[in-house]
């Protein structure tokens, strides 16, 4: 096994870049992407999903190549490639073979392999291990060697970065762990955690997720209860988190490429086990149908405030999957909008931070340019709290809605917000 002196980052998105940005302050690190897009924005300064300055990505101890033979020589390599569900809700683990096989391709003896993707216990050793011998004619444990080290980033978060995290490291040899343990201590103070081992490793980034998912389904389960019976979920959550040690949980959209995908992940290795994952699921049919019941309710409001509409003005906003980011993938939005669709009402759908291509290829979502010198709504849905939409004020609201229009407000952003006369409130 080799001292480390350059590494090989694969996969410059969320996770990875601000990895490989980290790590160049440290190693000569190279940062490698098959988007050829990507890398060119990378290199001009511009990072588009906002969690890199552009000051940062002219570090001289990062290169940024969409050349896999760049590669070749690196003592590390780090994989950091997106993990997600097929149609099926089955893991899709071609990303992350393809990136092995990748890493097979320019391997060299004695070096270390880590993922960082989040996968099932046994991914690393029994999938991704294989496909290295192979495309490197190289035995693992021999002649190269695994890690893994699970990714905690949450993007758009300044106060749990890199530097401020625990981060878990785990090795296919105590020498290994002990390696990672250096590496990655070196950006956060060692402030750093070795698992057992790494199947360890790879089961607790699983269920960090997995319970937050099913603690979010606890909440919008008896949001839907508390529905009925007409209680607003946030001020009972105001009075139940005065207790020290209640778990205050928010409901809402459970979308993005972490909590609304890890749990299947979970979930297929459970039931390769002959074991039914009961909570673990039932948790994920909560929140994957919370879209459609709020599209539910929010026509049942518009009815009840516009008897004589059949077919009410709606404008949505937000639709990225989590507040202040520019960030699509796997939003829950989209359930929202395609439930008031099918009531017959007509949606428009604005978003502070997401890129209109990329909504209209996505979803077929035209988003609206601006918010100014529009037609009334019946109804504005406060869908993601991006910070300019948390700005409103009673004013804004008279601008965007008819007489008696109807606020619905999902996050509760507006909770706090003095509305004037002749503006209807409807939250969870």
């Amino acid at each position: 096994m080799k001292s480390v002196s350059r590494i090989a980052v694969l996969g410059l998105g969320y996770v990875g870049l601000p990895l490989a940005v980290a790590l160049a302050r440290h190693f000569r690190v190279t940062g490698y992407d098959i988007d050829i897009k990507r890398i060119s924005e990378l290199r001009e300064g511009q990072d588009r999903t906002r969690e890199v300055a552009a000051e940062a990505l002219g570090s001289p101890g990062l290169e940024l190549t969409e050349r896999l033979e760049a590669l070749k020589g690196a003592d590390l390599f780090i994989v950091a490639v997106p993990t997600p569900v097929d149609d099926a809700k089955r893991p899709d683990l071609a990303a992350l073979k393809a990136a092995a096989e990748a890493v097979g391709s320019v391997l060299g003896p004695g070096a270390v392999v880590v993922f960082e993707s989040t996968v099932y216990p046994g991914v690393t050793e029994e999938v991704c291990g294989p496909l290295l011998e192979k495309a490197s004619g190289l035995r693992a444990g021999v002649d190269f060697f695994l890690g893994y080290s699970p990714e905690r980033m949450n993007p758009g978060d300044q106060q749990h970065t890199l530097e401020r995290i625990t981060k878990v490291v785990a090795g296919q040899t105590p020498e290994v762990a002990a390696l990672l343990k250096d590496v990655y201590g070196r950006l956060n103070d060692g402030n750093i955690f070795v698992a057992l081992d790494i199947r360890t490793a790879e089961a607790a980034k699983v269920i960090e997720n997995t319970q937050r998912d099913i603690n979010i389904a606890f909440i919008n389960e008896v949001t839907e209860i508390f529905g009925t019976l007409g209680l607003s979920t946030h001020d009972v959550l105001d009075a139940a988190a005065t207790k020290w040690n209640f778990l205050d949980f928010r409901p809402g959209l459970v979308g993005g490429h972490c909590i609304g995908v890890d749990p299947f992940y979970l979930a297929h290795c459970s039931q390769a086990q002959g074991h039914d994952p009961e909570i673990i699921l039932a948790g994920r049919r909560i929140n994957d149908r919370m879209g459609g019941r709020l599209a539910e309710r929010i026509d049942a409001a518009l009815k009840t405030a516009f008897a004589d509409e059949k077919s009410a003005r709606v404008l949505v906003l937000g639709l990225t999957f989590k507040e202040n980011l520019p960030d699509l993938r796997n939003t829950k939005v989209i359930d929202l909008i395609r439930g008031l669709e099918a009531r017959g009402h007509r949606v428009d759908t604005h978003d502070a931070f997401a890129d209109p291509e990329e909504a209209k290829r996505l979803y077929g979502v035209k988003l609206m340019p601006a918010l100014e010198g529009i037609e009334p709504y019946h109804c504005v849905v406060g869908a993601v709290p991006h910070a300019p939409y948390g700005a409103f004020t009673g004013e804004t609201f008279l601008s965007l809605l008819v007489p008696d229009g109807l606020i619905a407000d999902i996050k509760g952003m507006w909770l706090k917000t003095t509305l004037p006369e002749g503006v209807r409130r409807w939250q969870l």
